[in-house]
């Protein structure tokens, strides 16, 4: 395990300089505290915790809250927590993950754990964890928009989710659908708003007329039907009701793989019959399935990292300009479960 004094010999300054930088008992210049920072990632360094709250009179610690159900975390979680983990380790602090039941909000104790400032992952309308934090003075980011009322200035990190919609959109209608059904997210989530503002958009720029049954919202969290949101609805609206549908987005993998399940059993293919888009998916294993889903990468680690710049900039750790919404960028990572709707369409869904 590295030690202070080979961030110091590498970096070429003293001991009490890198002391100084993690400490910020006293100031150093940016050039320096950029080298040490940079030598600091390189060798892996991770100050004491339990010496530097002494100085400082902080925690050294952040809370990363998390909404959650009764199943694992998805690879998209995996990946952003880590981003948020490993890039918090390079300014000295720790990661306090609230695992806290989307429902179960209302605590007094969301906002007075020992942490400095706060991460909250996918904010709802309202959302009572922002409010409890903001009511508490707890400096904090949101990864995602933020819908509460009289919070307009709020610090955020985002991916531009309606230039994603219109990103799938476009793509999907350069293949000639025009018959495209989207899993959204839950309905009361900023992203799920978001996404389904983009969506509409899209459709009226390629004169496409939204249709009933075009948007669907995923059930609560805790819902028995969480976890069968894409079958349920493929199913129904395909099987049941015989609506024309030549292409499905699907919010997450895990939609999307249920999704295939009832095509399959509904006697369809993808995507000889009926195209598949992933929105967010786990990019390792999207190859691995047949056909191959077609998706976006939404940098989950990226999101992570940037959120805690934006948390170590409102804490003053992090000096210079940082924006208050930052946009990690998205592109669409094409392989085999979108196609050109075939003649055989004609016959799916009419």
């Amino acid at each position: 395990m590295a030690k202070i004094d080979d961030v110091a010999r590498l970096a070429g300054v003293s001991k009490g300089t890198v002391s100084n930088v993690f400490s910020q008992k006293r100031p150093t210049s940016k050039t320096v505290r950029e080298k040490v920072l940079q030598v600091s990632r390189e060798l892996n360094y991770v100050p004491n915790h339990i010496a530097r709250s002494l100085v400082t009179k902080k925690t050294m610690a952040i809370g990363l809250t998390i909404p959650h159900g009764n199943f694992f975390f998805s690879v998209f979680h995996n990946q952003f927590i880590n981003g948020v983990v490993l890039e918090a380790s390079i300014y000295g602090y720790r990661v306090l993950l609230d695992m806290i039941p989307v429902e179960e909000v209302k605590t007094p104790s969301l906002a007075s754990y020992p942490i400095d400032g706060a991460i909250v992952l996918g904010p709802t309308e309202e959302d009572e964890r922002i409010d409890l934090l903001h009511q508490n003075q707890v400096p904090f980011v949101t990864v995602g928009k933020i819908i509460n009322e009289g919070l307009y200035d709020a610090t955020t990190v985002n991916n531009d989710n309606d230039q994603i919609m219109r990103d799938i959109c476009d793509y999907l209608v350069g293949f000639g659908h025009r018959n495209m059904m989207f899993l959204n997210a839950g309905r009361h989530s900023t992203v799920s708003i978001e996404r389904t503002e983009g969506f509409v958009r899209a459709l009226q720029e390629h004169e496409i007329e939204l249709q009933p049954h075009m948007v669907h919202y995923k059930p609560g969290i805790h819902s028995d039907q969480y976890m069968t949101y894409g079958y349920d609805e493929t199913i129904r609206i395909l099987g049941e009701r015989k609506e024309r549908v030549t292409a499905i987005i699907a919010d997450d993998d895990r939609t999307a793989f249920s999704v295939m399940n009832a095509i399959n059993e509904l006697g369809y293919s993808v995507p000889d019959d009926i195209s598949l888009f992933v929105i967010c998916g786990d990019l390792s294993m999207m190859h691995q399935v047949t056909p191959s889903l077609t998706g976006m990468d939404l940098q989950p680690s990226e999101l992570g990292a940037q959120s805690v710049k934006q948390l170590m900039h409102k804490l003053g750790v992090l000096e210079g300009e940082y924006p208050d919404n930052c946009i990690v960028s998205s592109t669409i990572i094409e392989r085999s479960s979108c196609s050109p709707v075939y003649s055989r369409n004609e016959s799916v869904s009419t």
